[in-house]
């Protein structure tokens, strides 16, 4: 095993990779009981935040400080919080691969999906793909690293919340309890309680999905359509939800606890949620691309989309909210009407999986 930086073993430095509005929010909450240290890639935001205790002006605890060097983040902290997009999720992986070893402990807060595809090959040239093809966060680190303990951050926890201090709940989900325990240890607090679950692929997946529903009640919200709308597109949400987390590996445990319908409640309900809000103004006139060129982070749900329509043409499932929504997306499909043909779509029973 490598011997890690002396001077810093005193203390137990907790480190966080990623400064986007969750990444900020989780490292403040982290600093509540320990010392943070934060990766960020610009050299400049590295400096605000040593500097002005803040990152891309959001307010810091001075316990952070901040690294551009991934070498230095990893002999510092042998627990790292991964908060980066799914977009971008396995280059810093592979970035960080070999300043990581055996003893490294990582878990990730990232809701969304990455693929496993050949070289020069794209979702685009492949349209058909199979589970194995598909990657949560957590088979990324296990793909890319030597990394074992592995967990995962899912749950209702909208980052302006957070911030503010109002009470919440998150869940660790790991096969290994050392890191759900170690999760709770860091992270619980008076206002934020954190739950375990041992189901990682089903946690992750529900963190997923949920942000395809979201899409589609931000769409129920712009038209005015109401809130007995809304409860129906939630309810038909779930179920698609489990068919789907079925088909890729995950428990209907996981889907209807606290990181499946309690995150899908919660972003079916928040302007704050970004997923949301994509919906929201798909359904006022703007189009896709507009509406991607001014939002500060990714909504997640739309690669979610093109992905698990893809996984569709492969698997024997249908999952009409996805696939409709693939419609409005990227082929202009009308929103009004692929929500009116979701109001009538031929159900014959309400609850079929239990």
């Amino acid at each position: 095993m490598a011997s890690r930086n002396s001077s810093k073993t005193k203390e137990k430095w907790i480190g966080v990779i990623g400064v986007g509005s969750f990444g900020t929010a989780i490292a403040n909450m982290l600093a509540e009981k320990n010392p943070v240290m934060v990766y960020a890639r610009k050299e400049e935001v590295v400096q605000e935040i040593n500097e002005n205790h803040t990152a891309q002006g959001k307010p810091l605890n001075p316990n952070i400080r901040g690294t551009f060097d991934p070498k230095e983040i990893c002999e510092t902290c042998d627990i790292l919080f991964m908060m980066v997009s799914s977009s971008g999720f396995q280059e810093v992986t592979k970035t960080f691969a070999p300043y990581l070893l055996p003893y490294h402990l990582i878990i990730h807060g990232t809701k969304g999906l990455c693929l496993n595809l050949g070289e020069g090959e794209t979702l685009e040239s492949v349209q058909k793909i199979r589970r194995s093809q598909i990657l949560t966060m957590s088979e990324v680190i296990l793909q890319e690293t030597v990394v074992v303990r592995v967990g995962c951050l899912a749950g209702p926890n909208l980052s302006k919340e957070l911030v503010k201090g109002q009470p919440a709940a998150t869940v660790i989900a790991s096969k290994y309890n050392e890191v759900i325990l170690e999760g709770q240890s860091l992270l619980r607090s008076e206002k934020f309680q954190v739950y375990g679950n041992s189901d990682i692929i089903g946690v992750e997946l529900s963190g997923v999905l949920k942000n395809i529903i979201a899409i589609a009640s931000g769409a129920l919200a712009g038209l005015g359509l109401g809130e007995n709308a809304k409860g129906l597109l939630i309810s038909r949400g779930m179920v698609e939800m489990v068919h789907l987390s079925n088909a890729l590996g995950g428990s209907v445990k996981s889907v209807i606890g606290l990181a499946g319908i309690g995150d899908l409640v919660t972003t079916c309900n928040s302007v704050d949620s970004r997923n949301f809000t994509v919906g929201y103004r798909l359904a006022k006139g703007e189009k896709l691309p507009e509406i991607m060129a001014d939002m500060e982070e990714v909504a997640e749900g739309i690669n979610t989309i093109r992905i698990i329509k893809a996984f569709l043409e492969t698997a024997d499932l249908r999952a009409p909210i996805t696939e409709y929504l693939y419609r409005v997306l990227f082929e202009d499909f009308d929103i009004k009407e692929a929500l009116q043909f979701l109001m009538k779509y031929p159900f014959n029973v309400d609850i079929d999986f239990v």
